[in-house]
């Protein structure tokens, strides 16, 4: 199966968006702020965007409030074309545990992944439905670390069920990832050292111990 360029079918949409003169909503559910720094300074331009945290995946829960807080502050201080705005979803790590549970020893950028992926993009689809947005997305194909074929897939699979467009992206693409570092040591941003979860934290802690042991 081939791979589909989303960098470029996102240039579309935002070409279709320019032609029509207009300024979509767009909910753009946000991982943390660094992921987010370049996604917003980038669609700031051609769309109102409001930020959706929802990352019940994320432990434990002052790391959580510490992406918050940092979150907040980014979009306080990016100097932006358009309105950037901020809600807060439940934080509800017990919806996360549930989800994983008989996948626990899967490792990380598999199937576990792929449905913590489909868990935040739902409620971020049910919330952009709800609020009347235009079009809703994810930060999360900024990493080099996240398959954004997948995200696409469920984002695209959403997109029908909630009758809500979902804004295509492979946000790495067009050095955008190195774009996200560099905007974070300008603002010095809090850089976590893994993803969110658990699994992900132990993956880091087993990687940080293997380093110093060399």
């Amino acid at each position: 199966m081939n791979k589909i360029n989303y960098q470029l079918e996102l240039d579309k949409i935002i070409e279709e968006v320019t032609k029509k003169g207009v300024v979509p909503r767009l909910l753009m559910h946000s991982c943390c702020a660094p992921c987010s720094s370049y996604c917003l300074s980038y669609l700031a331009k051609y769309f109102d965007i409001t930020i959706y945290y929802y990352n019940p995946n994320i432990s434990p829960e002052d790391e959580y409030r510490k992406r918050v807080e940092e979150q907040k502050r980014l979009i306080n201080e990016l100097p932006v074309v358009h309105k950037v705005s901020f809600a807060e979803g439940v934080y509800n790590p017990e919806c996360f545990t549930e989800m994983a549970k008989g996948m626990e020893k899967i490792p990380e950028g598999g199937k576990r992944c792929f449905a913590c992926y489909e868990l935040r993009q739902r409620e971020s689809a049910r919330y952009a439905k709800e609020n009347g947005f235009d079009f809703f997305t994810t930060t999360l194909s900024i990493s080099p670390h996240k398959n954004a074929q997948k995200l696409n897939e469920i984002g695209l699979r959403l997109q029908e069920e909630y009758g809500v467009r979902y804004l295509v992206s492979d946000f790495k693409k067009k050095g955008g990832y190195q774009e996200s570092i560099r905007l974070s040591k300008e603002y010095d941003l809090y850089r976590q050292n893994y993803c969110g979860c658990i699994y992900s934290k132990q993956v880091s802690l087993n990687k940080d111990m293997e380093d110093s042991n060399d």
